[in-house]
């Protein structure tokens, strides 16, 4: 199953209120929550009481993913804001299996990220604990990047790991992804697809989710 997670990186924060309701009802059915701290990624963006604002107009599963160092610090905090899933990057984690554990012992769903440098196999040992994994197609800390070709063999990776391990976790994929790369994305073996740009950039949120999880939906039914 396909999921669209829009990410309000991009959305105005003026109206966020009224983008976040368009883009759940173009059929978004998770929000992105993009924490960066200015010093694991070159930007600075929100924190827990955006979150704690944001939770009361949307029901939606917000997933937290911290861009910062010193994830363990801060997990209390967002998930007592209102997160859903946290998720945190491999980059910077010195004790993972600690890590993940955290998340979980908050009753989040927890969540691994890696950079585009960063190779699959960095995650063997964690891969039975997560809840889903988040390959970044960018490099982080902005919106609006070209996504990185390369990426997507990080997707079919994991497609295969999964599958001769018997695991369950999820793939979600992050950066660059529009109406012109969707498709490879999913087909590739992309299930969360988290979107920025595309669902608030230009245009009316909700037909742009529409369009976009409707591209994403065809290319996976030519994958089956």
């Amino acid at each position: 199953m396909i999921q669209l997670a829009a990410s309000i990186l991009s959305a105005d924060f003026a109206h966020l209120a009224d983008q976040v309701r368009a883009a759940t009802e173009g059929g978004t059915s998770v929000i992105h929550f993009d924490v960066m701290d200015g010093h694991f990624v070159p930007n600075i963006t929100i924190g827990p009481p955006v979150l704690q604002s944001l939770r009361k107009f949307t029901k939606l599963p917000v997933d937290c993913h911290l861009m910062i160092e010193n994830p363990d610090q801060y997990i209390g905090d967002f998930a007592a804001a209102g997160a859903n899933w946290i998720s945190v990057h491999q980059e910077v984690c010195r004790h993972l299996d600690r890590t993940l554990h955290l998340i979980k012992s908050h009753n989040c769903r927890a969540g691994v990220v890696i950079n585009p440098a960063t190779p699959v196999d960095t995650l063997t040992e964690v891969l039975e604990i997560v809840d889903y994994v988040l390959v970044m197609s960018v490099n982080p800390g902005f919106g609006g990047q070209k996504l990185i070709p390369n990426t997507m063999r990080k997707l079919r990776q994991l497609s295969d790991l999964r599958a001769r391990r018997g695991l369950n976790f999820l793939i979600e994929v992050d950066g660059g992804i529009g109406f012109d790369t969707v498709g490879e994305v999913v087909r590739s073996g992309g299930e969360i697809l988290v979107a920025g740009n595309a669902v608030f950039g230009k245009g009316d949120p909700k037909t742009n989710a529409e369009k976009l999880l409707k591209t994403a939906q065809d290319a996976m039914m030519v994958k089956l």
